[in-house]
Order: structure tokens, then sequence, then C-alpha cells
């Protein structure tokens, strides 16, 4: 990235600006806004997330805010209400209170004196689900919205459930803000307050899992902030953009063909990151993409920003299997809408464990025999431990590994080797008429890239509860009925070269990084009407205007972080065949670190593990466990949370401890043990 220090405007900045609520809190900010803003004033643009402007986000956010400020703006970071500097306490993700405050931070914003009266939102993803959420709520005051790794959808599309199976990201994201929820505030900010503030929050913790569990079916609860309720309702511009490696790549298409408003699509082969700090990269100058969307939208400077594609997209060539990379080869492409007209459906039906190409004529595997086999499937607990996270943060490597071992315990369609190059663009879905043996059951669908010597990198998936075949109505299945079942796979933009085979592959389990079924089940696959569809992209579509369309990365300096002790991160998986236990053991670990600007010392650990004994559903568990320390001369605050969640068929169990201590002496404890019933999952 290159480090700007030469801005239109000169940037002044005010660490800690406290604005009060309408319930009396008061919420901490931090912000950025030109020199002249005090005669010339200037649109305001809001980021509001829980992650510590004082600390953890201080590096990323010197990054962007004084920059996007040094181009005529007043940006605003605030801490929500319960973390950092800010009052109160953070009992949950999205709340009406969250988004009340934000609508008064809209409100208090527009009339400052050195703000025109304009704002917008911009943040990535619980800045971005802010952004989007408040924005249906249409305050008079916002003009436009940037968001980066972002859903519509929270129940579907989100880190607690997909397809209506639970994800492990419902325990590991409950895990890290069980740990931001009860970190302290600095006493250099708020002084002597700062104790009746930290046991506030920790009084009033408790895990969060407990109530993403208590909802395992939409309902109200997720119904609630999710614009997919009601996409009219949605009425300022949207830049929208995710990655591929990323857990949110769906929602930028959904969002662009549902909504009406002027909007922008961009999906790049990034992790969770912002597209100008992508990895993989390549990283963009999205910063400048941002600056050009404010400068339309907010300004009202006639600059070409709605010109072009409505959305650019990575095209992905093919690689072989690695947990990370530091660049993804490929190049941008680019769509006139979405769905575009560019894109065709092709369906492939499966026959004789063959993906028979589109206008061939299935054959029988054997002269005489009609097409129309049945291939059963029961998947080992293994299936699925190199199967990454839902949502790469790539740190440490944590994208799929070879799919060759998992293929083992799967059942496998190929096609033939590519006699061309194909390339696709968009959700590729499988059809399948499927029966059970048991009432419950899941079915994970992979479509891999097959390299000549046999090597498969997974280019996406899908999962889906066969109970919620029929949509948000779960419905115990019938042993031995055939259902007839649609699994659509997260989009992506892939290449498979020609020499290559596409391979689909099914599995009844994908653990860790789904929770298993209550139960293991056989599932028959009956090949009549069973097929995999493709969104091909044909390759004489011309790309020449969007073959290099974004500047380099830039943004200001990041702010100057000491690394006191040695950082940590480790995926290791592990199976001992004397008693078959299994384990995915992952360690994130920052080391100690001192944020010069403020003296502030921080350090960061979290552990997720997840286990299991042979092919015993009952015997799997998943555990999180952080370790949050802040530390000055004469002040050392440790916060230490543990979940542990398991489960049999009936019910799932969550044990929980949160530690508070003051140096060496432990000054808060609690501990919790709860059940709460499975209910078709």
């Amino acid at each position: 990235m290159r480090h700007v220090d030469r801005l239109p405007h000169a940037v002044g900045r005010e660490d800690h600006v406290t604005i009060q609520m309408s319930d009396g809190v008061r919420l901490s900010a931090r912000i950025w806004r030109p020199v002249t803003s005090d005669r010339e004033p200037v649109p305001a643009i809001l980021e509001a997330i829980p992650y510590r402007k004082n600390d953890l986000t201080s590096t990323r956010d010197a990054i962007h805010h004084p920059y996007i400020a040094g181009h005529g703006y007043a940006c605003i970071r605030v801490d929500l209400r319960g973390t950092g500097e800010s009052e109160g306490v953070l009992l949950d993700e999205y709340l009406e209170r969250e988004q009340c405050d934000i609508e008064e931070l809209l409100a208090w914003l527009a009339e400052r004196p050195w703000c025109d009266g304009t704002t917008g939102m911009m943040g990535i993803s619980w800045g971005a689900f802010a952004a989007l959420q408040v924005a249906a709520r249409q305050p008079p005051s916002l003009g436009a919205i940037v968001i980066a790794s972002f859903t519509d959808d929270r129940y579907a599309d989100d880190m607690h459930y997909v397809g209506g199976a639970m994800l492990s990201d419902n325990l590991a994201e409950a895990g890290t803000m069980f740990a931001y929820a009860t970190c302290p505030p600095d006493p250099a900010v708020v002084g002597e307050r700062w104790r009746d503030m930290w046991h506030e929050r920790l009084a009033s913790a408790r895990p969060w899992v407990l109530e993403w569990l208590r909802h395992q079916h939409r309902d109200e609860y997720w119904r609630h902030a999710s614009l997919n309720e009601n996409y009219e309702a949605l009425r300022c511009p949207v830049l929208a953009s995710s990655g591929w490696a990323d857990g949110y790549s769906n929602a930028v298409t959904r969002l662009l063909s549902r909504v009406q408003v002027p909007r922008k699509g961009l999906i790049g082969p990034w992790s969770h990151k912002m597209p100008h700090l992508g990895e993989p990269g390549p990283a963009i100058g999205y910063l400048q993409e941002v600056v050009r969307w404010w400068d339309h939208w907010l300004k009202g400077v006639d600059n070409g920003v709605m010109d072009g594609p409505m959305i650019r997209a990575w095209m992905q060539e093919s690689v072989p299997p690695s947990t990370s990379y530091e660049e993804r080869p490929g190049r941008w492409v680019g769509e006139p809408s979405w769905p575009s007209p560019h894109i065709q459906e092709v369906s492939h039906p499966l026959r004789d464990r063959t993906i028979v190409r589109a206008g061939q004529e299935p054959a029988s595997s054997e002269e005489g025999e009609p097409a129309g086999r049945v291939h059963t499937v029961q998947s080992p607990l293994s299936v699925g431990q190199f199967a990454g996270k839902w949502a790469s943060y790539n740190a440490p490597p944590d994208l799929p590994y070879d799919q060759r071992e998992e293929d083992g315990g799967s059942l496998v369609f190929d096609t033939e080797p590519l006699t061309e190059r194909v390339e696709i663009l968009g959700a590729p879905a499988v059809d399948l008429l499927v029966s059970s043996s048991k009432e419950t059951a899941q079915l994970t669908v992979r479509l891999s890239d097959v390299a000549a010597d046999g090597r498969a990198t997974r280019v996406t998936y899908g999962v889906l509860n066969l109970a919620h075949r029929a949509g948000d109505s779960p419905e115990a299945l019938e042993p031995g009925r055939p259902y007839r079942v649609r699994i659509p796979l997260n989009g992506v933009a892939q290449v498979f070269p020609a020499g290559h085979r596409i391979r689909l592959s099914l599995s009844t389990s994908y653990w860790p990084l789904v929770w298993p079924a209550p139960a293991p089940a056989l599932l028959s696959v009956h090949e009549n009407g069973s097929s995999l569809t493709l969104p091909i992209r044909p390759n004489d579509t011309r790309d020449d205007e969007t073959s290099q369309p974004f500047g380099e990365p830039e943004g200001c300096a990041p702010a100057d972080v000491t690394q006191l002790t040695e950082p940590e991160q480790a995926w290791t998986v592990s199976r001992n065949l004397v008693d078959y236990h299994s384990s995915l053991d992952i360690i994130k670990d920052r080391g100690l670190q001192r944020y010069e600007e403020n003296g502030i010392e921080v350090g960061l650990r979290a552990i997720e593990k997840y286990t299991s004994v042979a092919d015993d559903f009952g015997s799997v568990s998943g555990e999180s466990a952080w370790t949050m320390r802040f530390r000055r001369p004469e002040w050392d605050i440790r916060v230490e949370t543990r979940t542990l969640l398991t489960s049999d068929e009936n019910a799932f169990h969550v044990d929980a401890t949160l530690d508070g201590y003051e140096g060496d002496r432990r000054v808060f404890s609690r501990t919790w043990n709860e059940s709460v019933p499975r209910v078709n999952v």
C-alpha cells in the first residue's frame, strides 16, 4: 500500500468526544475533519462498531479515516455502547437500541456547525451491517452508504446458520463477543469511572451463543434488521463489496438484484478484509473509489462514478490447493447488471458418478441398464477437517486444503477432462432426488477444480439441513421417501482450465465447519432428476473496458505499534488411532502490543478447539477461549472467557466461565451451565 501524507485538506483530530444518547448513556467518538470545516462545513461519515477505537482498531482506523477526511469529509469512529470508552453494556448484536443510538448519532452529526447537514455511513462486517440496517430506517440526513462484508439476511446468510444447519462460527463469534463485551475502558480516557463501567459490563455479560441457540429457525429475532424482509426500505445509494474467500460474498449479488436504488458491486479474491487491505491479493485502490462515491452522492460532483459495469468481480484462475495465498491470479470482469444477460445457466445431469456435459445424451453404465441408479453415502465425521473457516480471516491460514481426503468419505461425480476452458460467475446449484434413513439429516455439496495430477481445490460449497428443504417451515423427513431438493452453493468467479475436471462431492457431514446432525443418516441419491447447474460465462465475453479498473491501494500511514512479545498462530488437525479421538486446534495470538500514541499495552489470545471421537455424533464438542489483557503503569487488567458447546440428539449444552482480574487478583467470576433443546438441527 502506498502511504499518502499529502492530502487536499489538512486534517485535525479529536480523540475522545462524548455524545449523549436520549437515555443518558454517553458514547465515545474519535473525529477527523478538515481544519477548514469550521468555516466551510462538510458531509460527515460515520463508522460505529464494538472493537475499541482507542487500541485494537486504531491501526486500521488511521489508514482510512484521515484519508477520507483529507478529501473533504468529517469522519467519525464511534464505539458502540458498552465497548471501548462508551458507557452502558452490549448485550447482543444489532439490537433496536443500537440502531436508535446510530440514528441519534447521525442526527447529532447533521447538527454540528462543521457538518453541512449531509451524512454517510461506512464499515466492514459489523459496521457494514449497522450501515445497511440503519439505512433501511431512512434517517433524513443519510445520503449514501459504503459497505463491505455484510449480509441482508441475518438467519440464512450470516455466521450462525446456513441452509438450516448450524455453523461452528455460531460458537466462535459468540466467544469473540463474550470477550469484547467484557473488556474495560481506558482509565486514561474515562478517569476513575473505569472500574464501575467495567464491572457493569462484567455483571451484565452472558454467553451470546445461548440466545442464538434459542432461535434455530427463522423467526422474529432474525427478521429484525434483515433487509431481505423489505428491500424497498433501502432508499439511499449503496457501494457494496466482499471477497470470494469471505463468508459474505452472496449478499453483494443478492443486493444488486433486489434493491432499486443506485448501486455498485465489487467482489475480489479477498478474505474478511477491506479491499484496500485485501488478502489474498491483489488489493485495490478502494479508498479512491470510496471518495469518488461520497463526492458524487454527498457533494453532487459529476464524476462518472455510476459509469461502467454494475458489478466488477475477480475471475479467479485455477490454483493448487493451499490454506493461504498471497495473490490469486486472475482478472477483473464486469457485468452491466445483475442477474447478468451474459451468464448462461447450464444444467448437467448426474449419471454413473459422472457430471454429464450439457447436450450429451446420458448413457447407462452397462449395456441395457436404465440410467436411473441409486447411490448411497454416509460420511465419516472426519469429512470437513480440511474445510477451513466459514469466513476466512487469512490469519492463521484458514482456507480449505486438498479435498482428496474429504472426497474419500463422499459421493463423488466428475466430468471427463475438459476439452476447453470453462468460466463460471455466480451461484451454482445442485438438484437432487434424495431419501434418508433418518428423520433428520444434512447434506453438504462441494464443487472442486481437479488438476491432471489429481489435486482438488475447493471452489465453492453449499449446505442443507434436509428438514429445511421447503424453506422456513422445517419438517422432519419420512425415512425412505424420496424428496426433490435444491441446494444453492456460494457464488464464485472461477476458471476451470482445459484438461482439468469439475468435481461435485456430496457428504452427510462437514464437521467442524458445520455442526453435525443429531445422528448419522444414510442418504440415497437417485440419479433420475439429479443435476448440477453452473452459471457459465462464455469465453467470448468482452472485458476490454474492465481489465485495469482500479488504482494502486493507498491510505494514510497506520498507527505506530510496537510488538512486545511474539505472536503465535496455528491450525492443527490431529487424530489418535488408539482411541479414535480427532481434534482441530486453532490459535490466534497477537502477542502483547504497545500503541505508541497513547501508551496502552494490549494482548489478545484466542483459542478454538473442535473434537470428536470416531463417528460418534454425540461426541462432538467446540470450545472458544479468549484472554484479553490491557495495561499501563500501575494498571493491569485481564479478562478470561471460555465457552464449551456440546450436544446430544435432544439438546445443546453450554458451559461457560467469565473471570476478571486486576493484576493477579481475581475480582469477578461467573459460571453458566445451561441446555437448549434441539429443533430439527
